[in-house]
């Protein structure tokens, strides 16, 4: 063997030791994804409570305490008379203004799946605010449905739906609908008052639709007679499978 013929083999195997011993390249790989931060669940809302009695008497002025409420469908911000009966008579709601829910059910309202509940306010007023903040739920441009169940103990006639609300609301007895509000307002007691109507013996059905655009939103409501007093002569309860049938 030559010099060269030497020196190219000595060469060649320090080419194939050093070959050998490099380190192999890897691929970089992306950092994981930090987890999000959980959000902190809300207290529960102040003003109300979960109703679990089977029956509920007004409170000593007559107010109802006792209700079955949606969770908020968001909407235009629009309170006028024509754009809120527009709204609430919209042929995806339709199934609102007969449908007899019950606590827990889930319905589809628009393009919303919401769960009603059914709540005790601790004072005269539902405070609407609270029911949607506590839920993480929107609360301006918003439209709350609202049922209760009245159970007279005997024919009542001559009486009068009163109401309040913040902001606009429509309101049907027995599926007639008796007192509409309209425009931004504050929930003042009697505010809306309907025509005298007759609250059958046995169930009866209060239904009601309040829309908000922003800030506070709640209502009341209560039956007077013809003198304007307070009638407490009734109870008010959940709804039942015996009742939506």
């Amino acid at each position: 063997m030559t010099l060269r013929s030497a020196w190219s083999a000595s060469a060649l195997g320090a080419l194939v030791i050093v070959l050998g011993v490099a380190p192999v390249a890897r691929s970089r790989q992306a950092p994981p994804a930090s987890a999000p931060t959980p959000v902190a669940p809300r207290p529960a809302a102040s003003s109300l409570a979960p109703a679990t009695s089977p029956s509920k008497p007004p409170d000593g002025a007559g107010f109802i305490r006792r209700w079955l409420v949606l969770e908020p469908l968001p909407v235009p911000p629009q309170l006028g008379e024509a754009a809120v009966q527009a709204l609430v008579k919209d042929a995806r709601f339709a199934e609102r203004l007969t449908a007899m829910p019950v606590a827990g059910e889930r319905v589809t309202a628009g393009d919303q799946a919401l769960s009603w509940h059914a709540l005790d306010t601790l004072g005269y007023n539902v405070n609407l605010f609270h029911f949607a903040y506590a839920l993480g739920k929107p609360t301006s441009n918003v439209l709350f449905w609202a049922v209760t169940v009245v159970d007279a103990p005997r024919e009542l006639t001559g009486v009068r739906l009163a109401i309040g609300s913040n902001a606009a609301s429509v309101w049907w007895l027995n599926g007639e609908e008796v007192i509409g509000l309209y425009n931004d307002r504050q929930a003042v007691i009697d505010d809306g008052v309907s025509k005298r109507v007759t609250l059958k013996k046995g169930v009866n059905v209060i239904r009601a639709a309040i829309v908000n655009a922003g800030g506070a939103t709640d209502f009341c409501a209560r039956i007077i007679d013809e003198d304007g007093t307070p009638v407490k002569s009734f109870t008010t309860r959940l709804m039942t499978a015996s009742i939506a049938r």
